[in-house]
């Protein structure tokens, strides 16, 4: 007779965390989920391992960061700036870029995390938003991702201000000055930003608590959510044999995809390692500490705030005084341009639902060229951000092209109006223009290049039949109603 054998110590502890967890219960549903593979979505997955590698480089630099504007005087490695008085958040930033072991390289890692992590989130939601998946269940999802870029365009700002150098510092000169050209709480809101009349002495403080505590939190909240609810809703799919919208083809999360996501981990994280230590980034060293009295040569933001910038060095210096009060527009139309360019694409997916009518539920994804007027609409808001992004670096333009810095401006001026309303033309016809080059391969199949003469003399060039596969990719669409009124007959849409 056979004695039953008792559980070992691992299972005994596995049974006592689904007992009380269900771990087991939930591992055996989940683990096997169903991921489709695209290359693109790999866009999401350099945000998320980007977003990882902030938090781990920035808990490091919090032990040795002093968030501090009292007065110090510099006594440390880097010897031009022996002797000068500066702030300790200064001093501090100096202290790990040059004597704490592995400090430097920490903190060139932290900020081409954040740059790269910016600019995954810009092109993830991007694919997003050509590609259609906003659309019913995933609106919420939508918002969570826009409100995540929106943070981490503020977390940057607050992050790069910090060091209190003369970069950073010119620009907080340009926050005060935002601002100060606020309607009646401007003044108020700039004492209480800055602990008192510009620069302040609780500045780096409360951009501290911010950048570390505050925002970090939020996103992580809302990191979570975004990827619950990409479970709950399942992955988006690029149409093709054998998918529906009832149906995902893919791998499952355990083990194929976890493992692929794990080494994929490891690749954007030795990118970035890679990038920290062969380019050099904000060497605070070289602009000095911020005085008040001084502006750094050819200032510019991070990429992602340039278009903020650009926005006001074209607008003219437009000021106006009503019942004795000056409101300057040159700052104040710019400050209610920017937030209404990302609620734009933020409101993008309600807008439309309602004005096509579509209420049904999307788990395919779109080509863009079967979407022109959305993928013209899309290229436009680029365009318009490439061109702001322009104007916020008019004056290094004009220097490296030998130009007049009015008449880069002045281009610039005319482009904000004409290149995107042109941007979305062409996008548009394009998108038609390929797709009545599918409709033609669809019909006649594909060009061989072979050429056959008829029985009656004729030339032709013989056509090769698609398969089955094609067929699908080219055929498999819905045709909901665009933004526009419909084409003529005969037009395809």
């Amino acid at each position: 007779m056979r004695t039953r054998e008792l559980p070992g110590r691992g299972e005994r502890v596995a049974d006592w965390f689904d007992g009380r967890l269900g771990v087991h219960t939930l591992g055996r549903k989940y683990l096997r989920k169903v991921f489709p593979d695209h290359w693109s979505f790999l866009l999401g997955e350099i945000c998320l391992y980007s977003f990882v590698v902030l938090i781990l480089t920035g808990v490091y630099l919090t032990l040795f960061f002093h968030p501090s504007m009292n007065e110090v005087t510099y006594h440390g490695s880097y010897v031009p700036l022996n002797g000068v008085r500066m702030s300790e958040a200064y001093a501090s930033t100096l202290d790990i870029s040059f004597d704490v072991r592995g400090g430097l390289l920490m903190r060139q890692v932290h900020h081409w995390a954040a740059l790269v992590f910016v600019a995954g989130m810009l092109t993830h939601m991007m694919r997003h938003f050509f590609t259609g998946s906003f659309r019913r269940p995933r609106e919420v999802n939508w918002v969570f991702g826009w409100s995540l870029l929106l943070l981490a365009l503020f977390e940057g700002l607050f992050g790069y201000s910090l060091p209190d150098d003369l970069l950073s510092g010119t620009g907080m000169r340009f926050v005060n000055g935002a601002l100060l050209s606020v309607p009646v709480v401007g003044t108020y809101l700039s004492m209480f930003l800055f602990g008192g009349e510009y620069p302040g002495h609780d500045i780096v403080a409360r951009f501290y608590s911010l950048h570390i505590l505050v925002i970090p939190g939020i996103m992580a909240a809302l990191v979570v959510a975004h990827l619950i609810l990409v479970v709950y809703h399942k992955h988006t799919q690029f149409a093709g044999p054998g998918r529906t919208e009832r149906n995902v083809v893919g791998t499952p999360f355990m083990p194929v995809y976890l493992a692929k996501a794990g080494g994929f981990f490891f690749l954007v994280f030795g990118a970035l390692a890679l990038m920290a230590a062969v380019a050099s980034i904000n060497p605070v060293w070289s602009y000095g500490p911020y005085r008040a009295d001084q502006v750094s040569t050819g200032a510019q933001p991070d990429w992602y705030l340039g278009f903020a910038e650009g926005l006001v060095r074209i607008m003219p210096g437009w000021e106006i005084t009503l019942w004795g009060h000056t409101l300057v527009l040159g700052v104040l139309i710019p400050i209610v341009v920017f937030p209404l360019l990302l609620v734009l694409i933020g409101v993008y997916p309600f807008v439309e639902a309602r004005v096509t009518g579509d209420k049904g539920e999307h788990h395919l994804l779109d080509r863009p060229r079967n979407r022109p007027v959305r993928t013209g609409i899309g290229a436009a808001w680029i365009s318009l951000y490439l061109v702001l992004l322009a104007g916020g670096g008019n004056d290094i333009v004009a220097t490296r092209l030998h130009l007049s810095i009015n008449t880069v401006t002045w281009v610039i001026r005319i482009a904000v109006l004409v290149v995107p309303v042109a941007v979305f033309v062409i996008t548009r016809r394009i998108c038609l223009g390929l797709q009545l080059q599918h409709r033609e391969r669809a019909l006649h199949g594909r060009e061989t290049g072979v050429i056959k003469r008829l029985p009656h003399g004729e030339y032709v060039e013989v056509h090769e039949p698609l398969s089955q596969a094609e067929l699908h990719t080219l055929t498999a669409h819905q045709r909901p109603g665009e933004l526009v009124r419909h084409e003529p007959r005969g037009n395809p849409r």
